[in-house]
């Protein structure tokens, strides 16, 4: 059997970043192949289809963005790690000149309601599955903090609000692109959730 004749994940991370900008339709693997510096057989070789690149693109993306939220989560007071959690939100949405939005959102609204139109029920699941684990992180954070006495609501609940939220942060931010107005959404559902700050 051949070596493979590129490196596997900068053809991931080249293939996504293709995909975040103009989503899966619009992405076409002879983009993908000409941007890698591939040939396009080898990508249909190595992956089998544009979908299932796509797919594994978007499982790295999702393992180093869990890998990140962990991190903002992961230190301070509970609203610390809420607005580190929404800073690094905000910021992933606005990645990229123009902004690319959420990859997700943006992945979600090419899901076809027809079979055989648009992605997939192996990419609908792929992006139930990271909103599912964002939530337990969100969850996860929150019951801690009521362990230390910083939050008295329902973890499971608030964890919910938060997380739907973020859902509409990126659709705010596709349609206004203001930073500013995203941030202040993100710092009153803090004091929604934690009670205005020093109240």
């Amino acid at each position: 059997m051949r070596p493979r004749e590129f490196d596997h994940d900068d053809v991931l991370r080249i293939a996504f970043d293709q995909f975040w900008r103009k989503g899966v339709r619009g992405t076409s693997l002879s983009d993908i192949a000409r941007d890698a510096g591939v040939q396009r057989g080898s990508l249909y070789n190595a992956f089998g289809s544009k979908e299932a690149l796509f797919l594994q693109a978007y499982e790295r993306y999702a393992g180093d963005y869990l890998i990140a939220l962990q991190k903002a989560l992961g230190t301070g007071s509970l609203r610390k790690r809420l607005t580190a959690f929404f800073d690094l939100t905000i910021t992933n949405f606005r990645a990229g000149s123009p902004p690319r939005g959420c990859p997700t959102t943006r992945g979600l609204m090419e899901l076809g309601s027809v079979e055989g139109e648009g992605l997939d029920e192996e990419a609908r699941q792929a992006f139930a599955n990271l909103v599912a684990r964002i939530t337990a992180l969100v969850q996860d954070t929150l019951s801690a903090g009521a362990e230390r006495g910083e939050f008295s609501g329902n973890p499971a609940a608030a964890a919910l609000h938060i997380i739907t939220v973020t859902r509409g942060l990126a659709v705010l931010e596709r349609a206004f692109s203001d930073e500013p107005q995203l941030r202040k959404i993100a710092a009153h559902t803090i004091d929604l959730v934690l009670g205005k700050k020093g109240g």
